[in-house]
């Protein structure tokens, strides 16, 4: 009986990403948070770049944008949360943290990569403040589905 459990558990694991990806709306930001960052859907490390002082739009450009690829909002994209929305010098619209355009590395290649922290001293993964304990177990907020919105 042991057996038929490991292996149900493997096969739900195996299916939560497949899960959260259905709950997932196109207007929804394409970002999750793991282990206090922010990270995109396939599990890589988010930045902001200092040289975004305006924030309704991107100034990673050109080589810049490649290097740093933008994290691109849908068409149906709605601003949910912290997460807004900013014009590109070419007229796609990019998700940003707290008004912070975002962007990911390009070194970064698999789950778990964050590379590109202080990288000039201008890039900076973007990192989430501690949750604060509840004081009373009623006062505590329902589970999320993963988000962080």
């Amino acid at each position: 009986m042991s057996r038929f459990f490991s292996r149900l558990l493997l096969l739900a694991l195996s299916l939560s990403p497949l899960i959260a990806f259905a709950e997932m709306s196109p207007s929804d930001p394409p970002i999750r948070q793991r282990e206090g960052i922010l990270v995109d859907l396939k599990g890589r490390g988010l930045y902001t770049y200092d040289g975004d002082v305006d924030s309704r739009r991107s100034l990673c450009n050109d080589q810049c944008r490649l290097l740093w690829p933008p994290v691109f909002a849908s068409n149906e994209a709605k601003p949910k949360g912290q997460f807004s929305l900013v014009a590109r010098q070419d007229g796609q619209m990019q998700w940003a943290y707290k008004g912070k355009p975002l962007y990911r590395w390009v070194s970064d290649q698999k789950r778990g990569d964050a590379s590109g922290d202080g990288i000039m001293g201008i890039w900076h993964l973007v990192k989430l403040p501690p949750a604060i304990p509840s004081l009373t177990p009623q006062a505590q907020a329902p589970a999320s589905k993963g988000g962080i919105y």
